[in-house]
């Protein structure tokens, strides 16, 4: 019924600022790819310094549009979902984003010569956070339309929640296996404690997606 209400009454609802806060961090994801690929090729790579500056500001970017979203919220009654559950997806959207930016600060902070033996784990690593991320976002489009009557396929919405529950559990095992490799080898600690943040950065991700699943989950459940 408040979503019906929140229709009438504004041609513009707060969820849909939540897909344009999601289109950030598609962006992110693809940036993160192509610089590890350039970090792996070596040498100075001014490449790799540029594209962590674009995650930088794609990152301002995905924080100004959170505020506003935040400051321009409806009165509770006129909410579409419960405000509690839109604050805590938010944050756990923006989260993904600040992930990713730890992410390429751990690799911008010293050269590390990573070996050829974890260099494609790496990049499968970073496209399996890549396919998760990618799974929410028709996770989310499919949540607004249940919430707006634009469609009722309630078991589909929750099939695409499972999907990424799922991949998340794929993205934890990779890692854990990646670090568990990486810590075992023979590399100067600096370079095995570097890598591992930015792995564990890159886990982070994975975990927050499947948050803001949840979330999504909550506010569709009957």
């Amino acid at each position: 019924m408040r979503a019906l209400l929140f229709g009438m009454l504004s041609d513009r609802s707060p969820l849909d600022g939540l897909v344009e806060h999601y289109d950030k961090i598609h962006q992110c994801v693809g940036l993160i790819r192509d610089a590890m690929e350039c970090y792996v090729a070596g040498g100075t790579c001014q490449d790799f310094m540029e594209l962590a500056a674009q995650v930088d500001a794609i990152e301002d970017q995905a924080d100004a549009i959170k505020r506003r979203i935040r400051n321009h919220l409806p009165r509770r009654l006129f909410m579409p979902v419960d405000k509690t559950l839109f604050l805590n997806y938010t944050n756990a959207q923006d989260n993904i984003l600040d992930s990713a930016q730890e992410a390429m600060h751990w690799l911008a902070m010293r050269r590390v010569d990573i070996p050829e033996m974890f260099q494609k784990p790496i990049i499968d690593l970073i496209d399996e956070v890549n396919v998760i991320t990618d799974l929410l976002g028709p996770s989310l489009k499919a949540t607004i339309g249940l919430i707006y009557l634009q469609h009722t396929d309630r078991n589909g919405t929750k099939e695409r929640f499972r999907a990424v529950r799922h991949k998340r559990q794929e993205v934890f095992k990779h890692k854990s296996t990646l670090v568990s490799s990486i810590y075992n080898s023979d590399q100067d600690f600096k370079d095995i404690y570097q890598l591992i943040h930015f792995i564990e950065r890159l886990e982070d991700m994975g975990h927050n997606t499947e948050k803001c699943a949840d979330v999504l989950r909550a506010m569709i459940a009957r």
